[in-house]
Formats: C-alpha cells, sequence, structure tokens
C-alpha cells in the first residue's frame, strides 16, 4: 500500500466516524427538544467516536508526514541535517504511538479482567475500548 493510499484510509475512517457523531448528536438534540429526554447511550458512544477521529486524523498526519515540527530549524539545515531530524521526528512519534498502545492495550485487559460494564447501556467497556489499541 503506497503513502497516499495509507493516508485515504485513515481520513475514510475518521470522516466516517464523524458522520456518525454528527448524526448521533443530531437525533439526541432533536429528541431533547421534541421530548424534553435524553438519550444516555449517546454520550458514550460519541466519546468513542471523538477518539476514533483524535486517532484517525493523527495516524494520517503521521503518514502524510506532516505532523507538528518546528519549521525554522527544520528549514534552516542542511538536507542530511533535514533527513536527520525527519528520521528523529519519525522515531518518536513511533515510540509515542507505541506507548500509547501498550497504554490502551493494559486498560482493556482491566476492563475485561474487572467486568466493568458502561453506564449507559450497560455493555462491557472493553467493547468500545478494544479498537483504541488498534487505531
Amino acid at each position: 500500500m503506497d503513502k497516499t493510499t495509507r493516508g485515504r484510509l485513515e481520513d475514510r475512517i475518521a470522516v466516517a466516524a464523524m458522520a456518525v457523531l454528527v448524526l448521533i448528536t443530531l437525533g439526541n438534540v432533536l429528541t431533547r427538544y421534541l421530548t424534553d429526554e435524553s438519550f444516555a447511550w449517546t454520550e458514550e458512544i460519541s466519546v468513542f467516536l471523538m477518539l476514533v477521529v483524535t486517532l484517525a486524523g493523527a495516524a494520517s498526519a503521521f503518514a502524510a508526514d506532516s505532523h507538528i515540527r518546528i519549521e525554522f530549524f527544520y528549514s534552516a539545515g542542511s538536507a542530511a541535517r533535514r533527513r536527520r531530524l525527519a528520521l528523529l521526528g519519525a522515531w518518536l512519534s513511533t515510540a509515542l504511538f507505541a506507548v500509547l498502545a501498550v497504554l490502551f492495550a493494559v486498560m482493556v485487559w482491566d476492563e475485561v479482567r474487572y467486568a466493568e460494564t458502561s453506564m449507559g447501556l450497560g455493555v462491557p467497556r472493553w467493547w468500545y475500548d478494544v479498537w483504541v489499541p488498534v487505531l
């Protein structure tokens, strides 16, 4: 898979999650306006979808090499310096994603081990969070 295809995959995931988030929020707002009641489950799914959008956006920026960097230091040097800084940035970003994946995996394991359930729907919390280390 080339670099542009990977970027498109993460972008599609983020756009799909954002579209579902908008629809759920719109449905909740309309229901609350018309009936003075609220869907409790929408908050759980909305928080999960915001996390998906954030992680998919970060992965997309990483795949497109458009992560945050200080251009003053990057552009001021030679080609060899830019290459070294790009490699350092890639290694640090990869390490950050690896640490996040491990920490989220530990969190999911704790949710499975302690049988945590969500407050709104009463389903196991790991159903939502098992996807976070993958993203």
